[in-house]
C-alpha cells in the first residue's frame, strides 16, 4: 500500500512539475514576443484586418431599394433576350440572358428555365460562356477592392 501512495505522489508531483514548466515557458514566450520591436506593429495590422472582415457582411451587397431595381432589369433583361433570340439576332439576344443570369438570386433555376425553353445550340452557347462571365466577375471584383484598399 505504501508503494502505491508513493506512486501517486510522485505521479502527482510530476503532473505539478509539467504544469508549472508549461506556464513558466508560456509566461517566457509572451514576454519575449511583447518584445520584439515589430510585434505591435503586425498586431495593428491584424486588428484592422479583423476589423475589416467583422464590417463586410454587415454591409449588405444589395439594398432594399436596388433590389427591386434589380428585379426590373433582370426581367428587362430576360423579355429583350426573348425577342432578340425571335428575331434572329442570336449575338444580342446571348448578350441579354448573359446580363440576367449575373444579376439572378437563383442561377441554377434560371439555367434549367432555359435549357427548357431555349434552343439547345443557344443553351449550349450560354453554357459555355459561363466561366468567361465568371472570370468577368472576379476581376470586377477584385478592381474594387483594389480601389476601396487605396480609400483606407
Amino acid at each position: 500500500m505504501p508503494s502505491v501512495r508513493l506512486g501517486v505522489g510522485l505521479l502527482a508531483g510530476l503532473a505539478a512539475g509539467g504544469a508549472v514548466v508549461l506556464l513558466s515557458y508560456c509566461v517566457y514566450l509572451d514576454w519575449r514576443r511583447h518584445r520584439d520591436p515589430g510585434f505591435r506593429c503586425r498586431l495593428r495590422d491584424k486588428r484592422r484586418v479583423g476589423q475589416h472582415k467583422a464590417q463586410a457582411p454587415a454591409r449588405q451587397l444589395w439594398d432594399p431599394v436596388k433590389k427591386e431595381e434589380l428585379q426590373e432589369y433582370f426581367f428587362r433583361e430576360v423579355q429583350m433576350g426573348k425577342l432578340c433570340l425571335i428575331r434572329g439576332e442570336r449575338g444580342m439576344g446571348f448578350e441579354h440572358l448573359t446580363n440576367a443570369l449575373l444579376v439572378c438570386e437563383q442561377p441554377k433555376e434560371l439555367l434549367m428555365f432555359f435549357k427548357k425553353t431555349l434552343p439547345p445550340e443557344v443553351f449550349q452557347m450560354l453554357l459555355d460562356k459561363i466561366p468567361l462571365i465568371c472570370q468577368q466577375l472576379k476581376e470586377t471584383c477584385t478592381s474594387t477592392e483594389h480601389l476601396k484598399d487605396d480609400l483606407d
